[in-house]
């Protein structure tokens, strides 16, 4: 997967940061979207694969925790980024606890957010060529035992 193409879902109520962290991943190369709502980012999520997924803590709607639960028992492999302006030690452990990957405060630094967008994106393709080679491997496993029965 090449940063181009990775997709990032950012969820968040104000239009004017919604806006600007889309601009700026845009700028880097990135697929973007956007939802204003818990409601609206699980519609999305499900018609659309996102690699990542930026979710406002507080949401109009629901808070961000309970749409971080929904997107983690859906879509486990999704990385889910929880952005806060109402930081407290109660909130990161209970997004982590949740299924977050990370945890960001606002105001969001945009060079802070690329890399750590960076690092979570090469651990999922680190995760994803494992997989693939455990696939791999198990093929050729099976190909060989069949191979040998069959030459019984």
């Amino acid at each position: 997967m090449t940063k181009d193409k990775a997709s990032i879902l950012i969820v968040e109520d104000d239009a004017n940061i919604r806006e600007t962290l889309s601009t700026i991943l845009q700028q880097k190369g990135y697929n973007t979207d956007t939802a204003k709502n818990g409601q609206e980012a699980i519609q999305k999520s499900q018609t659309k694969f996102f690699n990542i997924a930026l979710l406002d803590i507080k949401l109009p709607d629901m808070e961000g925790t309970k749409l971080l639960t929904t997107m983690h028992d859906n879509l486990p492999k999704m990385i889910k980024i929880m952005i806060t302006g109402y930081p407290s030690l109660e909130n990161a452990v209970e997004a982590l606890n949740q299924g977050a990957d990370a945890y960001i405060i606002k105001p969001v630094k945009p060079e802070k957010l690329l890399v750590l967008i960076e690092e979570k994106l090469e651990e999922q393709r680190q995760a994803e060529g494992m997989t693939e080679e455990k696939v791999t491997e198990w093929i050729k496993t099976r190909a060989r035992k069949l191979e040998d029965e069959s030459q019984k």
